[in-house]
């Protein structure tokens, strides 16, 4: 097991890429906190991974509130007595549209949820990891929309390229204290976001138009995540930090 008797939180992992993480790593021996806005959804998955012989507890969150996310941060240490891994996973995206449709509320939300709430489980983890001495792991789950935008989406764009930037000064402010922060880049997936991202028109020509500019002929699935973060979180990458990992199918080649 590659994650024997370590601590993971993973915040949208109430379905889609997070769910996908959360599984793996219990799987791979992990203790496993299901942060997510959708209490429910969280509860229905730590219920599965509790009834294979993982170990998960559910958690209520909402990633923009400071407030919410110490309490988070605290649960994990309260319950599981330690802090090991943070994967910050949860975003929200939007409907394809031009810039100048796109509203200063949904501007904001998005910047809220995408950009601000990286910032706040940094700050508010950091104190954790440099108590223990033990150092630590952050994955960021960033998007190919950073790397190789498409039209359409260019405030959801400019969230995920905002994470390139702080995740990498992230390693370089955190190396010191031996706290690793990587990104994960993956194309879109089959996931809830997925349908807005398609924009109008039949969504069947949409959604082949789509797969068409990937090399590898589909799209990112929650085990190709999950088995990406399984890598940057193990031992196995303990010389690895700063790095955007693209997830992608060629996408970004």
């Amino acid at each position: 097991m590659r994650l024997k008797n370590k601590v993971a939180i993973i915040t949208g992992s109430a379905s889609g890429f997070g769910e996908g993480i959360a599984q793996r790593f219990a799987k791979e021996g992990a203790s496993v906190l299901l942060a997510d806005i959708n209490k429910d959804g969280a509860e229905k998955v730590a219920t599965e991974i509790n009834d294979q012989g993982g170990k998960a507890k559910a958690h209520q969150v909402d990633v923009s509130s400071s407030n919410q996310v110490k309490e988070m941060l605290n649960r994990a240490s309260e319950v599981y007595g330690k802090l090991d891994i943070l994967v910050q996973n949860a975003a929200i995206g939007m409907n394809a549209k031009p810039l100048i449709n796109t509203s200063e509320e949904e501007f904001d939300a998005l910047f809220n949820i995408n950009v601000k709430s990286v910032y706040l489980g940094a700050i508010h983890s950091f104190p954790i990891f440099k108590k223990q001495n033990t150092g630590g792991v952050i994955i960021n789950t960033v998007s190919t929309a950073a790397l190789r935008p498409r039209p359409g989406l260019t405030v959801y764009n400019s969230t995920k390229g905002a994470l390139v930037t702080m995740t990498k000064g992230m390693s370089l402010e955190f190396a010191p204290e031996k706290i690793r922060v990587n990104g994960l880049c993956p194309v879109a997936g089959d996931t809830a976001m997925l349908e807005g991202f398609l924009g109008d028109g039949p969504k069947d020509e949409s959604y082949s138009r789509f797969v068409s500019t990937v090399p590898l002929g589909r799209l990112c699935q929650p085990r190709d995540m999950a088995n990406a973060a399984l890598y940057l979180c193990s031992d196995e990458a303990d010389f690895i930090t700063g790095v955007m990992l693209e997830v992608d199918g060629g996408r970004c080649v």
